[in-house]
């Protein structure tokens, strides 16, 4: 909860919308899904602990639905766990910092669309 609410701080500040839990078609649920004012589709993926990385193997099926994946966690949890090609942002309760932005992965249009029209409801 820490780290979400840091992210959230963040993106709010630059008018970026977010949804914590958001369940995404393939029923995977992204712990915190944004849309930017451009439009962009960002899923941010929480980890609290080198072990919790560890054990995730499901994040990769989050690439389809979103413009850019960024992985999320606590200032004392190594950056060097975390994929080069994913964003990466270092955060606590009280805010948090893109250490390194995320590639862009453009999604496919009809792709967007059930995103954006499962958002708007």
């Amino acid at each position: 909860m820490q780290v979400r609410r840091g992210v959230q701080r963040l993106f709010e500040e630059s008018g970026i919308v977010t949804l914590p839990e958001f369940t995404l078609a393939n029923g995977r649920r992204a712990d915190l899904c944004a849309i930017t004012r451009e439009g962009a589709v960002l899923i941010i993926e929480i980890k609290s602990s080198i072990e919790d990385m560890r054990v995730d193997t499901k994040w990769p099926d989050y690439r389809d639905f979103c413009d850019q994946l960024y992985f999320a966690t606590l200032p004392d949890v190594p950056p060097s766990i975390f994929p080069d090609d994913c964003g990466f942002v270092v955060a606590d309760m009280h805010g948090a910092e893109i250490v390194r932005d995320a590639p862009k992965h453009p999604l496919n249009a009809a792709r967007r669309k059930a995103v954006t029209l499962k958002y708007a409801r």
